[in-house]
């Protein structure tokens, strides 16, 4: 009797335990669950799962591979948002993992969706008729405000914040590109972003900056979200189970040291305070990099379309023009001066190392680094110009230009709004007057000389960045 008991008993536990495993491997969300796949899904991912390690791999493949060309070569449309997604996936699919999107109506598709069953595989990403087709819907079915619901707040640290984190904001949305430490860049953030409209263009290189995010707005640094099985289907991974997860960004404490929002990351992702003589070379060689880089976009731009073959807007201008590029030169040229103004540095000293510092520009002729500091700001994006003016060589001629432009901005100004609407009128020439004061000043600086005459106006895009003269 005391033994039928006791193999009754045993049973009985073995089934408890049993029952009780079932259901907690049935309602707890498994990264190695398998799934039954589908041959019509987008791709497979087997028993492949987001792990730390494979976010570590993203974050240099991010780094490695991600370049301002790189939807231009895959002729992939992006704005902010769309370009963020496309990433994401596109590295889920090369590496098999899974990858999942919420689109404007709500719901949740990824790589197990069937939609494009008829279309044929391939192994190469972007050859495979399946996958674009599904990339395209989803860049199409989602925008900044679904991205709430496919990321999470991370804490700020090295760890965290790496090459393929979010910044989010209202309404827009850039990747971090590249880590930098030592002081070589105005910030240890760069990020990539794209812009409205829609369309295949080169992506932007920048300099992190961001208002301070608000929890209720779900803005701030956010990575994307873990696709898991849980109870047979794809879902995401609960936001506070995810390994980087905090909402420190959001807490008072977190600006204690620094009450702006971008010093106070960039203390977190760099704490070390740098020499300034260290900083002022670190920063002249991330220069001297991207001006290296230039000189072949510069050369093949000019030999495809200094016939005109480039209309601005075209494919091909998109391809060759250096406006993103330039506009980072411009801004870590502000910062070099900054460095040297700020810190009493020997301006004499600094200048003849610049001038060491020589770029071939074409196969004859060369610039030094303080001749491209000297004139950063009349640097040329337009792939149509000559090598001259590419390089700011032709600062008078483009000063000139200007002025003219804006001379003709007045008298249209006067002749369509003088009496319609005089309020209007006065306030836009205002504006073209202070224009025009702009460029007397950069003529004088630079030592342009021509009649007077072109000396009072200016037009066009004006980019002006006060560097400390030697």
């Amino acid at each position: 009797m005391r033994r039928d008991y006791l193999i009754i008993r045993s049973i009985w536990i073995f089934l408890y335990f049993f029952v009780f495993s079932l259901i907690i491997l049935i309602s707890t969300p498994s990264f190695s669950e398998m799934l039954k796949e589908s041959p019509d899904q987008v791709w497979e991912v087997g028993d492949r799962r987001w792990t730390l390690e494979e976010e570590h791999r993203f974050e240099k493949w991010v780094d490695e591979n991600i370049t301002e060309d790189f939807f231009i070569r895959y002729r992939t449309p992006t704005d902010c948002a769309k370009a963020v997604h496309a990433i994401r996936w596109i590295y889920a699919r090369i590496e098999h993992l899974p990858a999942a999107a919420t689109t404007k109506d709500g719901k949740l598709i990824g790589h197990w969706s069937t939609d494009w069953k008829l279309l044929p595989r391939h192994s190469d990403w972007y050859q495979d008729k399946r996958f674009r087709a599904a990339l395209l819907y989803m860049l199409s079915a989602t925008w900044t405000g679904t991205l709430p619901h496919d990321t999470y707040p991370v804490r700020i640290s090295p760890n965290s914040v790496t090459p393929g984190t979010l910044l989010v904001t209202k309404s827009h949305v850039v990747m971090v590109a590249h880590v930098s430490l030592g002081g070589c860049q105005a910030h240890p953030l760069q990020t990539w972003e794209s812009m409205l409209p829609v369309k295949v263009r080169k992506l932007i290189l920048r300099n992190f900056f961001s208002a301070r995010p608000e929890s209720t707005a779900h803005s701030g640094l956010m990575k994307f979200r873990w696709p898991v099985i849980e109870n047979g289907g794809w879902k995401y991974l609960t936001v506070k189970e995810h390994p980087f997860y905090s909402e420190e960004q959001y807490s008072p404490h977190f600006y204690e040291e620094n009450g702006d929002f971008v010093e106070a990351v960039a203390k977190r992702i760099d704490p070390a305070d740098y020499e300034c003589t260290e900083k002022m070379v670190n920063v002249m060689g991330t220069i001297t990099r991207l001006l290296k880089e230039r000189v072949s976009i510069v050369l093949e731009g000019y030999q495809k379309c200094h016939k005109g073959g480039c209309p601005e807007g075209s494919d091909l201008w998109e391809i060759h023009q250096t406006l993103g590029r330039d506009e980072m030169i411009v801004l870590l040229m502000g910062h070099l001066s900054k460095i040297i103004e700020l810190n009493h540095l020997d301006k004499e000293l600094t200048r003849k190392v610049m001038e060491a510092i020589s770029i071939d520009i074409s196969e004859n002729r060369s610039v030094t680094f303080y001749d491209v500091y000297q004139n950063c700001s009349w640097l040329s994006p337009h792939p149509k110009d000559s090598i001259e003016a590419r390089w700011g060589l032709k600062k008078c001629e483009m000063i000139q230009a200007q002025i003219r432009t804006a001379r003709n901005c007045v008298v249209f100004i006067k002749t369509l709004y003088g009496k319609k609407d005089p309020s209007y009128a006065d306030f836009a020439i205002r504006q073209q007057q202070e224009i025009l004061w702009r460029l007397n000043e950069d003529w004088k600086n630079s030592e342009c000389y021509s009649d007077a005459s072109v000396q009072t106006g200016s037009g066009g895009m004006i980019r002006s960045t006060h560097l400390t003269s030697f």
